[in-house]
C-alpha cells in the first residue's frame, strides 16, 4: 500500500516521537546516546596526523589505499611462496574481489605447509598425530570413526555387488 498513490499519511515528527520510544534521537544532538563521544573540546593532541611508523620492508597494501595507516604490525613478515602469494593478491585485486580473499586464504594455507615443514629441521618437530586433533577425535568422539569404517564397509557392499 505505501507505493501507491494512495498510501496513508505520513505523520509529522510529534506524533513518532509520542508514539515511538527513542524516536528522533538523532535529531537533537543532545538526545543521542553517544553524545559525549562527539565532543569538539580541545583534547590536547599536539598532531593532525600521528607520526608514521618506519617500514622496514615492503608492506602488503591494498590498492585501494594511497598509503599505509600510520601504524602497522610487523609480527609475521611475508616470507617464502606464501609471502609471494599475498603480495600478488595485494598488488594485483581489489579487497572487493573474492579472488583477493581466496588468495590470502591460500597464502595462509601455504603459510601453514611451510611452517611443518621447516619443523622437520629443528629439534623438536611437528607431531601430527597430536597436534592435528586424531588422537582427541578418537578418545572423545569415537562416532567418527565409527562413521568413517561405516563408509568403508558401505563402499566395500558396493563393490561387491
Amino acid at each position: 500500500m505505501v507505493y501507491t498513490k494512495d498510501h496513508p499519511p505520513i505523520p509529522d515528527s510529534d506524533e513518532l516521537r509520542a508514539r515511538i520510544p527513542g524516536w528522533g534521537a538523532d535529531l537533537d544532538p543532545k538526545d543521542r546516546p553517544a553524545f559525549p563521544k562527539f565532543d569538539t573540546s580541545p583534547t590536547g593532541a599536539h598532531w593532525d596526523f600521528p607520526e608514521r611508523q618506519v617500514e622496514k620492508w615492503p608492506r602488503e597494501r591494498s590498492i585501494e589505499h594511497a598509503f599505509l595507516t600510520p601504524v602497522f604490525g610487523t609480527s609475521s613478515p611475508p616470507r617464502g611462496l606464501s609471502g609471494v602469494i599475498r603480495k600478488y593478491a595485494y598488488r594485483r585485486f581489489s579487497e572487493g574481489r573474492a579472488a583477493h580473499w581466496l588468495l590470502l586464504i591460500g597464502a595462509d594455507r601455504v603459510d601453514a605447509i611451510e611452517s611443518h615443514l621447516a619443523s622437520f629441521a629443528t629439534l623438536r618437530p611437528d607431531n601430527p598425530i597430536t597436534e592435528t586433533g586424531i588422537k582427541s577425535e578418537l578418545t572423545h568422539r569415537p562416532w567418527v570413526l565409527a562413521g568413517a569404517l561405516l563408509v568403508k564397509a558401505g563402499r566395500r557392499a558396493t563393490r561387491r555387488r
